[in-house]
């Protein structure tokens, strides 16, 4: 969330994905189908946990390079990273196709930024809470269903709860990039999928990725100059970028190809859970009780958003 992610995010559930696996239904299978079957969703998990775990590491490394200088650095490095492993085809592609791709690039970088900038004020677990509220709207939007503005009362619940009566408990303008790197998120789905469909593999991310790198640099070194050639702050950059992009990028379209996309979607949702994990493990961020209530609020909103619309789509024969 706040990170790279594949297009079946929340509002995965409008995805057709071949539903190759059933997690656990039944009795009588074998531990090996129930090992396969749990498979996917260890994938998830990790994909999730990498992501979290990479965002706190970009939180301490903040004091040397900024918000700005991390971002820079992170996506530089996952740009270059994923450009050497799917070597791209830049011919054969019409102006649609590279016009979706920056649309898709710019909607990656204006995320990660806003999100930093949003990390380098509030929680970890806070942060990602309001920002996963991007997706939800989407979902929410798409469905159309009555049931979904009970979700979204949910999560506005839980958001009200999270401010206090007041976002300046949380700092104001933390809270106000966390919710626009929401927005940017909810774009960053829609495009994913377009640039999915346009491009083969995850030669369009790739592309997308130098995109937001390109667009990200010149804030960068402003911001921090010389500080992003120092070794040390290159290699923690780095190690954000696999943590935060490479690797749950590569879990993810794992996991996909053999769970349900509704099913993905869930464990999705359970990011802001996770994320407070992180925070309080690496970061020492520990919540209150009425932020832990509130994440669970809008976890519960995510869920019931993506179930509700799931079960209203029809579903394809695959």
């Amino acid at each position: 969330m706040n990170d790279q992610r594949s297009a079946a995010e929340p509002a995965a559930a409008a995805v057709a994905v071949p539903e190759a696996v059933t997690v656990l239904e039944g009795t009588g299978r074998s531990w090996a189908d129930r090992r396969a079957a749990l498979a996917p969703i260890a994938l998830v998990i990790a994909g999730g946990l990498s992501v979290q775990f990479g965002s706190a590491v970009a939180a301490l490394l903040m004091p040397k390079a900024g918000a700005l200088g991390v971002v820079t650095l992170r996506l530089a490095a996952a740009a270059l990273i994923l450009l050497v492993i799917c070597r791209p085809k830049l011919r054969g592609h019409s102006r649609a196709d590279w016009g979706t791709v920056l649309a898709f690039g710019v909607a990656m970088g204006g995320m990660n930024t806003l999100f930093y900038l949003a990390l380098d004020r509030i929680p970890l677990g806070i942060a990602v809470t309001l920002e996963v509220l991007g997706p939800l709207a989407l979902s929410v939007f798409a469905s159309r269903r009555l049931i979904n503005v009970l979700w979204a009362g949910l999560a506005l619940v839980g958001v009200v709860l999270l401010g206090g009566g007041g976002f300046d408990r949380l700092d104001p303008l933390g809270a106000a990039f966390a919710l626009a790197a929401g927005a940017m998120w909810a774009a960053y789905i829609v495009f994913s999928a377009r640039t999915g469909r346009r491009f083969p593999q995850a030669d369009g991310l790739a592309l997308a990725m130098v995109v937001a790198a390109v667009l990200s640099l010149p804030l960068g070194i402003i911001e921090s100059g010389a500080k992003l050639t120092v070794p040390s702050t290159v290699a923690l950059g780095a190690a954000v970028a696999v943590l935060s992009s490479v690797l749950p990028y590569t879990l993810e379209l794992m996991a996909l190809r053999r769970l349900p996309a509704p099913t993905f979607a869930v464990m999705m949702s359970l990011e802001p859970a996770i994320a407070a994990g992180a925070g309080f493990l690496i970061l020492d961020q520990a919540l209150s009780t009425t932020d832990a209530l509130a994440i669970a609020l809008v976890i519960g909103a995510s869920i019931g958003a993506v179930r509700s619309r799931s079960g209203s789509a029809p579903r394809r024969e695959v």
